[in-house]
């Protein structure tokens, strides 16, 4: 018979709202904590901004979703569905290839609606402390405060979903200290209007850096694109007349000049970082078993980058992989989220085993030899591109449930493709699948 085990969920995004119906499906006990009064983490989109523009004051109010007003999707609406339930829905009959943020909040509300996530859920209600209990048989205690009434709550097994987009990183260049200008984490952008007539030096080339800019270009004087590489020559980017792109940035000084290694250098007004973000989980207590390090980019050991070896299966994390297409910067794709849970919900329940301790974590340090080996950063220790398919499929054997759809695989190496051939700036505009069928759309 299969186990049932009562579950606590940390957070009611995209990764937290399928793992719910995943573990309700095997029968387990679930309850959701949502620290926000609505479902759909880093797809609600809010206006405000942290006082604190670079998200290094500790007594900020944190504002946890990093939306910015133009954002859309990555990847096509076929790729952020579930493997049974489709992302069709749409407003006035226009549907979009790559989705606004708005659309994929209602899917996402959707999908709650339709299998009963809401009941699950505790909104206003954020986890403070997650930790093993001592002499607990493998049992967890959960402290959580709502309306500033704090309680604490014993649960068999803990599923963390509480995303990696809130907490920046920011650029480390020499002079930023005494640099006078005006600083900002994309964090906290939202619309380009308070850029109007200013020169903006950015900060990072992937995806939201590439977005912000041209979304700044329109109302800004200037706006300098700063890639991470220092061999790159200056020169205009796009079609913009107000848009360069630069090499790393050298060095910043008290004069609010920015010099680049191309050797230009400009006056700015503003410097925006879009340089990422850190894994954060300031509730949970393992005596170090699990870190992060590497300056935030990198949580270990992880087994699949799902389970602790030493803490699973009653700790587990969903949606930890950040790299799931070059140009992606949403995380893990809907479906991977979906297989993770999946996958924990077998194993909690008994159909599914996990390798022992020891070669779970003889398959981590093999894991990161092999980055080692390729000269692969260990700040890409999550990055699953391009093994994104590899590895959606490994899970599914593990649950004796046959690979992906090869459409859904084609269609990821066709967008692939169409990017690298055009440009991750433009190929959403003009990527074309010619052979979906109109049924698939």
């Amino acid at each position: 018979m299969a186990e049932s085990r009562k579950v606590a969920v940390i957070g009611a995004g995209a990764s937290g709202i399928v793992t719910a119906r995943e573990l309700q499906r095997e029968g387990h006990r679930v309850v959701v904590f949502e620290k926000s009064n609505q479902l759909g983490g880093l797809w609600v989109y809010n206006p405000r901004v942290e006082t604190d523009l670079l998200s290094l004051d500790p007594n900020r109010e944190i504002i946890h979703s990093s939306l910015y007003r133009s954002l859309r999707t990555n990847l096509p609406r076929k790729l952020m569905s579930f493997s049974d339930y489709s992302f069709d829905c749409a407003e006035n009959g226009s549907r979009l290839n790559f989705p606004e943020h708005e659309e994929v909040l209602r899917f996402l509300n959707e999908f709650a609606k339709d299998f009963a996530i809401n009941e699950l859920i505790r909104f206003n209600t954020e986890v403070v402390r997650v930790a093993p209990v001592e002499f607990g048989g493998n049992r967890w205690v959960v402290e959580s405060k709502s309306e500033e009434l704090s309680s604490e709550e014993l649960f068999d097994c803990v599923v963390i979903c509480n995303g990696h987009y809130t907490v920046p990183r920011i650029a480390n260049i020499p002079g930023i200290h005494n640099w006078p200008g005006k600083q900002i984490h994309s964090h906290n952008y939202r619309i380009p209007e308070p850029f109007k007539d200013q020169i903006v030096v950015v900060i990072g080339d992937g995806p939201s850096g590439l977005d912000i800019c041209r979304d700044i270009a329109t109302v800004a004087k200037q706006v300098h694109l700063s890639t991470r590489y220092s061999e790159i020559v200056v020169s205009k980017l796009e079609s913009y007349e107000n848009l360069w792109n630069h090499s790393k940035i050298n060095h910043v000084d008290e004069s609010g000049e920015v010099t680049f290694f191309d050797g230009s250098s400009i006056h700015a007004d503003i410097i925006l970082h879009c340089t990422g973000y850190k894994y954060d989980f300031p509730f949970l207590e393992t005596n170090g078993i699990v870190s992060v390090d590497d300056e935030g980019r990198v949580v270990g050991p992880l087994y699949k980058h799902v389970f602790p070896p030493k803490l699973s299966p009653c700790l587990s994390f969903v949606g930890i992989p950040s790299k799931t297409f070059p140009c992606d910067d949403q995380g893990v794709i809907f479906l991977g989220s979906e297989l993770q849970a999946k996958w924990i919900a077998q194993v909690l329940s008994g159909k599914v085993l996990l390798p022992s301790e020891e070669e779970m974590l003889a398959d981590v340090e093999d894991h990161n030899r092999q980055l080692e080996e390729a000269g692969i950063p260990k700040r890409h220790t999550h990055r699953l591109h391009p093994h994104v398919m590899e590895y959606m499929d490994w899970i599914a054997a593990q649950m004796g449930m046959p690979s992906l759809d090869p459409s859904l695989k084609e269609m990821y190496w066709s967008i692939y493709k169409c990017a690298s051939e055009v440009g991750f700036a433009n190929y959403r505009d003009l990527w074309v699948f010619e052979n979906l069928t109109q049924s698939s759309l």
